[in-house]
């Protein structure tokens, strides 16, 4: 019978969520959504000394915002195998069975090295050219562990209440594979890897164990995360294969970084000239806030849309889908082995297409409250045509105002390159003569305006459609004129015109 697919995100509450810990949520979601599987939100807080506050539920409400919210897990309900952060199910007593058992089989030892010890440890590695200093089959020798101590004197030690931490007994020099969704066959020497710290001396598992329990008790089928986690992926197999797991174990698939704009490494919290996490994060141990996805204006399915193709391709030339769409197409085949570059103008571009998707209502109802903060207020009729007007102009509703904020405020001056251009006092002339013809005109609409406009053309020779928007607007770029004119209304039309008239010269 196929094992049903069972899926978890399960970061640690160390900080804001950004874009790279969404992205491995949202793959994960879209894997159990096309599969008919479940989608878990574990939280994997055994590093109680980078717990930081209200992290937990900043993970939480991004994932919602994202609408790409777990069935089961911390903050959406419990199932049968609730609790789900790390902390909670210590106290149950989970971990340290399965640490208890690698001790009993010899694949686990103890270390009783204090801090002081391990530091003179890297040092004298350090010296001797070591590249990568590490408590390992070579090092663990020198050390005061379980191994080298007498049995009687690992008693006396355990029996004083001694501290302690459990390592995983890496053999020296043995072959470890295993096969990854997306990398395919991986081998390493076990030379390379660590004797990892299981568990800690406060009793508290690390993630190299913690995460392996979890979800063997939890019947993850697949594992995915970061590939900043490759590296202890061997360490990560052999523990399984100690525990007699190995047949249980989940299928793995580490997912390439996201790198910053220039490719030369992975996208950092610290990029100025775009967020990195999905809503706004004010860490506590820092002064400055971080603006997230949310608060710049961008539209929840547009965030995701662009995470979705960082790392993933499609197999054709779409790029805008709906969560339904990308649940249908998505298989872990698909995803890049190397790192994707962000590029933060695409993602302007896909937020464009998403704005120009919503209906003229909904832009109004989203930009009504920025044109109050701005000290007008417009009937809702209004503020439709306006927006029907400026949207293919904008990325943003909180663009809107930039772009179309001559339709609220009259000119102050004039765009100095047009007038150096076409103005003179021919074409001053001809403006009079608009003047008074658009004072005649009973039905002010579009329509209207242009065939009136026309008309005088015709009679007076070229009169330049340019001039009559910089004279009225300020500015010599926007949407359609006389739809634009139609909006600002007669009266303002003809006052805006008067002023020109009698400022410029």
């Amino acid at each position: 019978m196929e094992k049903r697919v069972r899926v978890r995100f399960a970061p640690s509450p160390t900080g804001g969520l950004h874009m790279g810990g969404v992205r491995t949520a949202l793959f994960n979601y879209l894997f159990a959504k096309k599969h008919g599987g479940d989608f878990i939100l574990r939280i994997e807080d055994t590093d109680q000394t980078r717990f930081v506050e209200g992290a937990e539920e900043y993970i939480i409400n991004a994932l919602k915002w994202c609408g790409i919210a777990p069935n089961e897990g911390v903050g959406f309900g419990n199932g049968q195998y609730a609790p789900y952060r790390q902390s909670e199910r210590k106290e149950l007593g989970i971990y340290k069975k399965y640490a208890d058992k690698l001790i009993e089989s010899g694949h686990a030892y103890y270390a009783f090295d204090t801090p002081e010890e391990l530091e003179d440890m890297r040092k004298r590695l350090e010296a001797a050219k070591m590249s990568a200093p590490q408590y390992n089959a070579v090092t663990r020798q020198t050390m005061r562990n379980s191994i080298t101590l007498p049995e009687d004197e690992v008693k006396k030690l355990l029996d004083g209440g001694a501290k302690y931490v459990i390592r995983l007994k890496v053999p020296r020099n043995e072959e470890i594979r295993f096969h990854d969704i997306i990398r395919g066959w991986v081998v390493v020497n076990s030379s390379q890897v660590d004797d990892k710290v299981l568990l800690k001396s406060d009793g508290m598992p690390t993630y190299h164990l913690a995460h392996i329990v979890d979800d063997i008790e939890m019947k993850i089928s697949h594992a995915v995360r970061g590939e900043e986690w490759l590296p202890s992926a061997p360490a990560h197999i052999l523990i399984y294969r100690y525990l007699g797991l190995e047949d249980e174990m989940p299928q793995l698939a580490h997912l390439p970084l996201i790198l910053n704009p220039d490719g030369n490494g992975k996208i950092s919290k610290r990029e100025a000239r775009f967020p990195v996490f999905p809503l706004s994060w004010k860490d506590p141990r820092e002064a400055a806030p971080y603006t997230g996805y949310k608060e710049a204006g961008y539209y929840p399915e547009a965030f995701v849309n662009i995470l979705a193709l960082l790392g993933w391709n499609p197999g054709n030339n779409q790029e805008i889908f709906s969560l339904d769409e990308l649940a249908n197409l998505f298989e872990f085949e698909r995803v890049n082995k190397s790192g994707a570059k962000f590029d933060p103008e695409k993602a302007k571009w896909f937020n464009q297409q998403y704005l120009r998707k919503k209906s003229d209502e909904e832009l109004a109802e989203s930009f009504a409250p920025m044109l109050k903060e701005k000290g007008f207020e417009k009937n809702k009729a209004f503020m439709v045509e306006f927006c029907k007007l400026v949207k293919e102009k904008v990325q943003f509703v909180h663009e809107f105002w930039e772009q179309g904020k001559y339709v609220f405020i009259a000119p102050t001056s004039y765009d100095e390159k047009v007038l150096a251009k076409k103005w003179n006092a021919q074409s001053k002339e001809l403006f009079f003569s608009v003047l008074e013809t658009f004072k005649n005109v009973s039905t002010w609409n579009a329509q209207t305006l242009h065939d009136t406009f026309e008309n005088l053309t015709k009679e007076k020779g070229k009169i330049d459609m340019q001039l009559l928007r910089v004279l009225t607007t300020g500015v010599g770029g926007g949407p359609h004129l006389f739809d634009m004119l139609a909006l600002i209304g007669k009266e303002e039309t003809l006052n805006r015109l008067v002023k020109a008239l009698s400022t410029l010269n």
